[in-house]
């Protein structure tokens, strides 16, 4: 199990994702729970992205939510984490 870790800019976007639609927050809040149960999970859809977003994943978060992050490795204690940095609409986040 991985250890999600949010980044300031993930927690401003997600702040301003939820108060369009009191109902995502639920949503999203279980995703986070799902990806730090296993981040490849099927239902999740995580997946690589490609050209300025390089070397980052994304896993949707419902129909046109995406969440975008990377795995890193803690320098502290050596164990991988999420690093969580973005949340919004597919075509705000790519």
């Amino acid at each position: 199990m991985r250890k999600l870790v949010l980044t300031p800019p993930f927690e401003r976007a997600y702040r301003q994702f939820v108060q369009r639609d009191a109902n995502l927050q639920e949503r999203v809040e279980n995703t986070l729970e799902r990806m730090e149960q296993d981040v490849f999970a099927e239902h999740l859809n995580t997946h690589k992205l490609s050209g300025e977003l390089l070397g980052l994943r994304a896993c949707s978060c419902g129909y046109d939510c995406r969440i975008v992050f990377s795995i890193e490795t803690d320098k502290e204690t050596g164990k991988e984490v999420i690093l969580l940095l973005n949340i919004g609409k597919h075509d705000e986040v790519y």
